[in-house]
């Protein structure tokens, strides 16, 4: 063990090992050594390595063994909630790194003893929680440490394996889709579409296999959801009961056709009662040319389950190519335990609302928090809202370019904020600068993940929190910002009861017109979810979105790798809105994020939403000005009442009742 410079300054204890026997894993011996050593005598970083160096002499060679390579961060898993993304940020700030992953290590990025105490401190002073140094060391990554601190909040119920009754109950989000879905009949409203093409030689035989081997593994991938007297059960249908679940068309050469066969296969529809929730379709365009369309229905899956089932898949594939079946590690855990599982932390056998168990407070909260809330933002559309929406949606496409970008990450680690919230408070805006009001209300997916048995597990785990944000007295967007920050945070705090418990126990308005609660939709994705990927083959990402909408607008922002830019998609509800208008409100939402980011200090009925052009629009011809001359002694009343004599039968007053003339 050597101590030697550490980056952000200081030294750092660095150990080295040669293998007696087979490799070394560097993790698990720094792991042992923690449970025998004090934490400042624990290695920051354990290198292995081949033969120890020596000298002339026969000395150990100390200035030879190797600097330890910096890992990079781990792409592969993105911080998945605010409080997440802020210890994020505190361990880039203090190792001085521009990124850093849900799984990086602190020590292994090259953290030490002194720079665990900034580490713990900063943490205690941002979230305002309580954490020592021993948990910096004991738990070391940014997701171990978010979980520590939601532990230190409460002791949830383990989550494992549990007997099955003999009728499966669905979890609170499954029961709101069947619901939906005996409400608006069978669509393609709550499908995941991935596709990609394939250059190289496929195996389909392999592929279609490894499918097979995957909706094995995730029961979820192989669950129907039929009625008993009304009520919805889960039957996991057995594997040797599975349908085959990949169709091959052969490719016609007509124009479009790659166009029309993932849009046609993105807006694919399942009965959940009977179908079960993954399927796919292979198009072959050539010998060694094939696009792949994989969809699965959200009643089964979810955005956060695109990386386990694709790796998965690839895996899978890679083994049926090889001749034999995967070998992967059994899963801790399936859907069915944590939906009895889910069931037991809310105190309710039945999924009535919340009656007792240990988020009661966290009920209490949300009671408080989204008391007075209104029932619509009143956004203004080009349509009014039909009685019982189509669901038929339209998006545009939007990017938030790289200075944008890195201006709101500098924003976000200055406010100790997430760049959700930076993106949080800019949608308030301007949706405040259309005509609401301040009282703006906007809905936000949560992973739902907080055990780490979820974590490769596909399922429906998102849960939707609705974030109520104060924007009077027009603040600067700075401190709107720090208001989002705190109603953020506090959301997150509370984020395990279920939407759908939270509609039923407050109660609000119904109307199959509009969402409960909210009707503006804002999801942030650090990363892209997971693409396909199949060994042998080059893979390329192909757009693939149904045309369906479940909100009045949704926003969807998701970073690029690095600081190259944001991509947006905006979908629009077609009852309401026009293509323009949503193009309008996309361009207008990276306008005001601009100007903000270049001076936050700036009040908000200040940030420029309007493009140039658009302004000259609306304002006319500037060279225009004149105006007849107006008579000085007129009265507001006296020309009102002069109109009126003029033309007694025009409108007067306009409204959802017919318009009313003037009155004598």
């Amino acid at each position: 063990v050597l101590a030697r410079p550490a980056p952000g300054g200081g030294t750092r204890l660095i150990g080295y090992v040669t293998p007696a026997d087979g490799p070394v894993d560097p993790a698990r011996l720094r792991e042992a050594l923690r449970e025998r050593l004090p934490d400042h005598l624990v290695p920051a970083v354990v290198v292995a390595v081949d033969h120890w160096p020596l000298t002339g002499n026969g000395k150990l060679h100390r200035a030879a063994l190797p600097e330890p390579e910096e890992s990079p961060t781990t792409l592969g898993r993105a911080p998945a909630t605010p409080q997440e993304e802020i210890i994020a940020g505190l361990f880039a700030e203090i190792l001085e790194r521009e990124h850093v992953g849900a799984d990086d290590d602190f020590f292994a990025l090259g953290g030490h003893s002194l720079l665990a105490t900034r580490l713990a401190s900063r943490i205690r002073t941002v979230l305002d929680v309580r954490l020592s140094v021993r948990d910096v060391f004991e738990a070391g990554t940014v997701a171990a440490l978010a979980r520590r601190i939601r532990g230190a909040e409460a002791a949830p119920v383990p989550l494992r394996p549990r007997p099955r009754p003999d009728t499966l109950p669905l979890s609170p989000a499954q029961q709101r889709l069947w619901f939906l879905q005996q409400l608006h009949g069978i669509g393609a409203d709550y499908t995941i579409p991935f596709a990609a093409r394939l250059t190289g030689p496929l195996d389909i035989p392999a592929l279609r296999a490894a499918l097979t081997d995957v909706a094995v593994r995730h029961e979820s991938l192989r669950t129907v959801f039929p009625a008993t007297d009304g009520q919805p059960r889960q039957h996991i249908v057995a594997p040797e009961e599975l349908p085959p679940l990949l169709a091959v068309a052969e490719s016609s050469g007509r124009d479009g056709e790659l166009q029309s066969f993932t849009e046609e296969m993105a807006a694919t529809s399942f009965d959940v009662e009977r179908d079960v929730p993954l399927r796919a379709r292979l198009l072959r365009l050539a010998p060694d040319q094939h696009v792949i369309v994989l969809v699965v229905h959200h009643i089964a899956a979810d955005q956060w389950s695109a990386r386990p089932l694709l790796t998965d898949l690839g895996t899978a594939y890679a083994a049926r190519c090889a001749g034999r079946a995967p070998d992967w590690a059994p899963l801790p855990v399936q859907y069915a335990d944590y939906t009895l599982w889910s069931r037991e932390i809310l105190g309710s056998d039945d999924g009535s609302p919340l009656s007792g168990g240990v988020l009661a407070a966290q009920l209490d909260h949300w009671r408080e928090r989204l008391h007075g809330l209104p029932a619509e933002l009143a956004l203004p559309t080009d349509h009014p809202r039909p009685p019982a929406p189509s669901h038929r949606g339209g998006f545009v496409r939007f990017t938030v370019p790289a200075g944008v970008h890195t201006g709101m990450r500098a924003l976000a680690r200055t406010e100790s904020a997430s760049l959700f919230m930076v993106a949080h408070a800019a949608l308030a805006a301007l949706l405040a600068r259309t005509g609401p009001g301040r009282d703006i209300v906007i809905g936000t997916p949560v992973a739902g993940r907080h055990d780490t048995a979820l974590d490769h597990l596909v399922g429906f785990f998102v849960n939707n929190l609705v974030l109520r944000t104060d924007l009077s007295g027009d603040p600067s967007f700075r401190d709107l910002l720090r208001r989002v920050r705190e109603t953020d945070l506090a959301a997150y705090a509370h984020a395990d009861v279920p939407f759908e418990h939270l509609v039923d126990a407050l109660a609000p308005p119904r109307s199959l017109a509009r969402h409960p609660l909210f009707q503006v939709m804002l999801a942030y994705e650090n990363r892209q979810a997971g693409e396909i990927g199949l060994p042998g083959l080059t893979t390329t990402t192909v757009p693939a979105r149904g045309r369906s909408a479940k909100f009045d607008l949704t926003f969807t922002l998701a970073e690029r790798d690095g600081t190259d830019g944001i991509e947006g998609v905006l979908e629009y509800a077609e009852d309401l809105f026009e293509p323009a208008t949503a193009q309008a409100l996309a361009d207008r939402l990276v306008r005001l994020l601009t100007e903000a980011v270049t001076d936050p200090a700036t009040p908000l009925h200040r940030l420029e939403i309007l493009a140039p052009a658009e302004r000259a629009a609306l304002l006319g011809n500037p060279e225009d000005t004149a105006v007849p001359h107006a008579d000085a002694s007129a009265t507001l009343p006296g020309l009102f009442a002069a109109r009126a004599a003029a033309h007694p039968q025009a409108p007067a007053l306009a409204g959802p009742t017919p318009p009313a003339g003037p009155r004598p």
